[in-house]
């Protein structure tokens, strides 16, 4: 398909379309509408775009290999993994690299970049990481990191997107996680309190009344993040 070519047709159907309404008997009116026609004014040019190939860093195993990541990430973080097919290593973009390097020294760091180049991962890998040397230390069950998202829409997708990693693991999942939103059962919201998860997926007004609503059940789920290490925004 000609993309141009298929612009040209669509906007000629819709040059007759529009004009069939109104006959202009006047000639030096009909000049001056048609000027305007042929000159494009009511419609616009076409839309040229780039998408943009973000660098590319190492896979995961690498960073493992390196020692800049946890043993246990390299069997997390794998595509296209299906059944007895163990997949591929992740491979890093180089601001996902720099994510990493920058959480392991404890610094805290602001990641502004475009669509589909993998921002959850930069947050997410680095969290992981951490969650499995801190377990190595001390297993009790606590919450080490709590990300924050505008709605729950969003932490729907990114407990799916833990999923895709986490879930091969079934009920023994290296790291765990869990959402705390106020849609969870009573039973739920229990559970998260008796056995904390490691990650906490939860919502800016869930995380205000976690704080400020002193319900014991609250308290005690904000006392199992003391200590936490990340928060995301």
């Amino acid at each position: 398909m000609d993309v141009f070519k298929y612009r040209d047709a669509i906007v000629s159907d819709y040059r007759d379309f529009s004009t069939s309404f109104t006959k202009i008997d006047a000639k030096d009116i009909q000049s001056f509408v048609s000027k305007y026609y042929e000159s494009g004014y009511y419609w616009p040019d076409p839309l040229i775009q780039i998408n943009p190939a973000y660098v590319l860093g190492p896979t995961v195993e690498e960073l493992v290999a390196k020692g800049d990541l946890h043993p246990g990430c390299a069997e997390i973080f794998r595509f296209g993994r299906d059944g007895s097919n163990p997949g591929e290593s992740a491979r890093l973009f180089r601001h996902q690299e720099e994510a990493v390097e920058v959480a392991r020294n404890g610094d805290s760091y602001v990641l502004t970049t475009g669509t589909g180049s993998g921002k959850s991962l930069s947050y997410i890998l680095p969290i992981v990481d951490r969650v499995l040397r801190l377990k190595e230390k001390d297993p009790k069950p606590s919450i080490k990191a709590i990300i924050i998202y505008p709605m729950n829409a969003l932490v729907n997708s990114q407990h799916d997107e833990l999923d895709k990693f986490l879930g091969v693991f079934g009920n023994d999942k290296p790291v765990t996680y869990a959402s705390y939103t106020g849609q969870e059962s009573e039973e739920e919201r229990h559970s998260i309190a008796a056995s904390p998860t490691d990650i906490i997926l939860t919502n800016f007004m869930m995380l205000e009344l976690l704080m400020t609503r002193q319900n014991e059940l609250d308290r005690t789920v904000i006392r199992s993040a003391k200590g936490l290490k990340f928060l995301v925004l």
